[in-house]
């Protein structure tokens, strides 16, 4: 096969270069590569099953049209100081222009219009005052919330006109190496079913996201791609009563905050928090499950959840951050006997392990019913769970009762974002042809810089006509 351009996964960075590049009146032939199926055959059997289905060949939740993150929360940051290191790359104020753009787009397609956190001026500065005392940085971020639902309407909206427009779209079809002539990039060899098949292109786009950071690695160390081992997030979900959170939930509704805890002081922060939300279970490769959260627009629970992440970054003499957050994973599966565990805090801090008959009778009711109650603290690195104990406490000053007995905390929560892929501003990478966007590529984090990024791509080939 032939084409101008192959984007390798249909997540919001491949899904918004495609996008842009119509837009801006680009008449190349645009060819995207999915490893799993369109928006409307995604379906998660956990609805009707009531507990995770372990789906071969992938897990409907992390793959197909959309990524992952559309079927979390949908929830878009519209701050540039949030959701990765992209403004380092491109500038800050040309992020937060494409932020912009890239939200219009969203719009025209059917996002909801009202905007979370904007307003409470006063109320904001009092959390903000809380946060200081206890040595954490809270940082503004207006959210657009699509929510789970809501998102997929927005992301079928999109398809469709991809679609209408000529893009030519192949669902289960994944990307096992590149084309190489001598340091250029020529195209991709990808696998339908039994069959292997040649996509040659002028421009190869690699957007697989988070669930490709792995695979994009390997690629890097085979073919010479320039990168550097970057971080990796190790933590867990909390849940809490939502009267807890009211404070927070009804001013910002997601509160983004920053912590160096003692006595380590790694980068320690709050990521994906859930008014009412719905604590979820995602599968990986390897059969490595994994937790996340998400919220409905309409479907409420009655707790918040959110996930605490430590930062850690390795070089010397170990530099494969991502094979050691999955070595926590893995871990943390085989105590739960291939389930997410959950933890009272209490009981952390008391050194036991939790048990099923507690959480019954708890205030605090898990919403990921088929999570197993342990110890996480029997799988979780000495330095990880020392500086999440920590921030959970600082976090207590912020909002009183966060840190109750009762509060759960499900473990591993894992984001793998570790292969930066050194690219120049125009996103080119030392392989002529090659260029490696959204969360994969070690730059962004979240669906709104994924985004940004697409967008900024889009423009790019658009202008070589």
């Amino acid at each position: 096969m032939h084409t101008d351009v192959v984007i390798v996964g249909a997540g919001p960075a491949g899904i918004f270069t495609a996008l842009e590049m119509i837009r801006k009146g680009s008449r190349k032939k645009i060819l995207m590569v999915e490893k799993g199926v369109a928006i409307e055959n995604r379906h998660c059997p956990k609805s009707q099953t009531g507990k995770c289905m372990n789906c071969k060949p992938y897990c409907h939740i992390t793959t197909g049209f959309s990524g992952a993150g559309a079927f979390s929360d949908g929830k878009l940051s519209l701050s540039c100081e949030v959701g990765g290191d992209l403004p380092s790359l491109v500038g800050e104020q040309l992020t937060q222009e494409t932020i912009h753009y890239a939200d219009g787009i969203y719009l025209e397609y059917g996002a909801d219009e009202h905007v979370e956190g904007l307003g409470n001026t006063e109320a904001v500065k009092k959390i903000r005052t809380r946060a200081i005392r206890a040595g954490l940085r809270l940082v503004d971020c207006p959210i657009r919330h699509l929510g789970t639902e809501k998102a997929h309407e927005v992301y079928r909206a999109i398809e469709d006109d991809l679609a209408a427009h000529g893009v030519e779209m192949l669902f289960g079809c994944q990307c096992v190496d590149l084309i190489m002539d001598g340091d250029r990039c020529l195209g991709v060899v990808v696998e339908d079913g039994a069959q292997t098949r040649e996509i040659y292109a002028l421009h190869t786009v690699v957007a697989t996201g988070r669930r490709g950071a792995d695979w994009l690695e390997k690629i890097c160390l085979e073919h010479s791609v320039e990168h550097q081992p970057g971080t990796v997030d190790i933590g867990v979900r909390v849940e809490v009563r939502s009267e807890i959170m009211e404070s927070v939930n009804s001013i910002l509704y997601e509160s983004k905050l920053i912590g160096y805890p003692q006595p380590f002081k790694n980068k320690v922060r709050t990521f994906c928090q859930n008014p009412g939300g719905f604590v979820s279970q995602e599968n990986y490769d390897n059969d490595l499950a994994v937790v996340n959260g998400h919220a409905y627009k309409e479907l409420k629970s009655e707790n918040t959840n959110v996930a605490i992440l430590c930062s850690h970054n390795f070089s010397v003499p170990f530099n494969q951050p991502i094979a050691y957050a999955q070595k926590v994973g893995e871990l943390t599966n085989m105590l739960g006997a291939g389930h997410i565990m959950v933890q009272r805090f209490g009981d952390i801090l008391d050194g036991k392990r939790t048990w099923q008959k507690e959480l019954a009778q708890s205030n605090v009711r898990p919403t990921l019913p088929d999570a197993v109650a342990g110890d996480i603290s029997s799988a979780m690195p000495y330095r990880a769970m020392t500086n999440i104990i920590n921030f959970i406490k600082a976090m207590d000053e912020v909002v009183p009762g966060f840190a109750a007995y009762e509060t759960l905390l499900y473990s591993p929560e894992l984001k793998f974002y570790s292969n930066r892929i050194k690219m120049d501003e125009n996103l080119n990478t030392n392989i002529p042809g090659l260029h490696c966007l959204g969360d994969s590529s070690g730059w962004t984090r979240g669906l709104m810089m994924a985004s940004a990024m697409g967008v900024l791509m889009g423009r790019r080939l658009a202008e070589e006509e």
